[in-house]
C-alpha cells in the first residue's frame, strides 16, 4: 500500500495531476488551465515530471515547463528565444539566449490560441531540430 502523498510508482501525468490538485488554489486552476490547452495544441505531446518535481511537456525534446511559485505560475519555453511571438506573451525571461517564460499571476488570463499557437510553434521547432539531427551526413571527400 502507498503511504499518503507517495509518488512511488505514478505516472508523469498523474504526479501533475497531483501537483494542481496539491495547490488547491488559483495556482492550480491556472497551471489545469494550461495544461489543457497544451493538449489541445498537441494531443501528442508527452507528459514528464523532472528535476524531481517540475511538469515538463515535451514532444522531439522540451516543449516547456509548467512551475508554480507563491505569487505566479511559469511556464518557461525551452527553446522560447527562437519562436515568433505575436501574441506578445512571453513576458520573463526575454534577456536570455535560449528560454523564454510567461509569468502568470492571480487573476491574469492568457491568451488561449495566442498560447496554442505558440506551443504548435514549439513542436514545429523541435521536429525541424530532430529532422537536421537525423538526416545522414555526407562522407569527407
Amino acid at each position: 500500500m502507498k503511504k499518503p502523498g507517495s509518488t512511488a510508482g505514478l505516472s508523469p501525468s498523474e504526479l501533475i495531476d497531483q501537483r494542481i490538485a496539491e495547490l488547491g488554489d488559483w495556482r492550480g486552476q491556472t497551471l489545469g488551465r494550461m495544461r489543457q490547452l497544451i493538449k489541445e495544441a498537441d494531443p501528442e505531446v508527452v507528459e514528464e515530471w523532472k528535476w524531481m518535481g517540475t511538469p515538463t511537456w515535451s514532444h522531439d525534446g522540451i516543449l516547456c515547463t509548467g512551475e508554480s511559485y507563491q505569487a505566479k505560475v511559469k511556464l518557461t519555453f525551452a527553446k522560447g528565444a527562437s519562436l515568433e511571438d505575436p501574441g506578445q506573451l512571453f513576458n520573463a525571461s526575454l534577456d536570455g539566449n535560449v528560454r523564454r517564460a510567461i509569468d502568470i499571476g492571480v487573476g491574469e488570463q492568457v491568451d488561449a490560441e495566442a498560447f496554442k499557437t505558440l506551443v504548435r510553434a514549439a513542436v514545429a521547432l523541435n521536429a525541424a531540430v530532430a529532422k537536421a539531427k537525423a538526416k545522414p551526413r555526407r562522407a569527407a571527400s
